[in-house]
């Protein structure tokens, strides 16, 4: 069977203390570096962490430990386990801590709210739910819908905010290959949040500054009226005498 002890740090502990095999062998087995072996024999690495029994523990045999300290040339084997044969790791919905069970409905009322492009899957993957559940939400049929008000998901601690912001760059690259026209809104997503933060707003040119308050209208300006000219001589001449006003005065 191939791969690693479980514990593989308190493994090495055990076999530094219980068996004369070299820190190479032991760093192989426990997938750990030949150096790193040789701080925890000095006390240097892992001081305080409790030695694991690897054969207590049906991870090894005692034959095979005893071949090892005969050969330092031996590779040790983990146990084999017939009933193992098979159990891969199981992939399926993300694991919720019981305390945050009951923050799921919120997280999933967000997402449906905020990013309807997300499917069904990408929700459940984000948040560790099922279907029918966001089924329930999205079409408002679920018993408690009345009560629930829809949460960051990540200010909740369900997901990280990087995983978020891959789904929704994932649903929206999918929807512009498969030829949907995105909204304004859509493409902002497309951003991630510390991308988004980080973009300083436009400055206006300083060629075009103060034509803000320019407004559309009659773009020909209306005429000037022409300032009257004055010389020197007209300006300071002597009025002329009202001949009209003499005569009446002589009559």
């Amino acid at each position: 069977m191939s791969g690693k002890p479980i514990m593989a740090k308190a493994t090495a502990v055990w076999l530094c203390d219980n068996t004369t095999m070299t820190f190479k062998q032991i760093a192989d087995f426990c997938g750990l570096h030949e150096l790193e072996v040789h701080g925890i024999a000095d006390g240097d690495v892992a001081a305080g962490v409790k030695g694991f029994d690897p054969v207590a523990n049906n991870q090894l045999t005692a034959e095979e430990i005893e071949a090892a300290e005969k050969n330092p040339l031996h590779s040790l084997k983990l146990k084999f386990y017939q009933a193992a044969v098979g159990e891969e790791k199981r992939r399926g919905p993300r694991y919720t801590p019981l305390s945050k069970r009951q923050d799921r409905p919120a997280s999933i009322y967000w997402l449906v709210k905020f990013h309807p492009e997300l499917s069904d899957g990408q929700i459940g993957k984000l948040v560790g739910t099922t279907k029918p559940t966001i089924q329930a939400i999205r079409e408002r049929t679920h018993w408690n819908i009345q009560n629930i008000q829809p949460i960051d998901p990540v200010a909740l601690g369900l997901c990280k905010q990087s995983e978020l912001d891959t789904a929704v760059q994932k649903a929206n690259a999918k929807k512009t290959k498969e030829g949907g026209v995105m909204s304004d809104d859509e493409r902002r997503k497309l951003v991630s949040t510390e991308q988004s933060l980080g973009v300083e707003e436009p400055k206006m040119p300083s060629s075009i500054a103060g034509l803000e308050a320019f407004t559309l209208g009659d773009s020909t300006p209306e005429p000037e009226e022409a300032e009257p000219q004055y010389d020197a001589e007209s300006l300071f001449k002597s009025p002329a005498p009202d001949v009209e006003a003499d005569e009446d005065d002589n009559a």
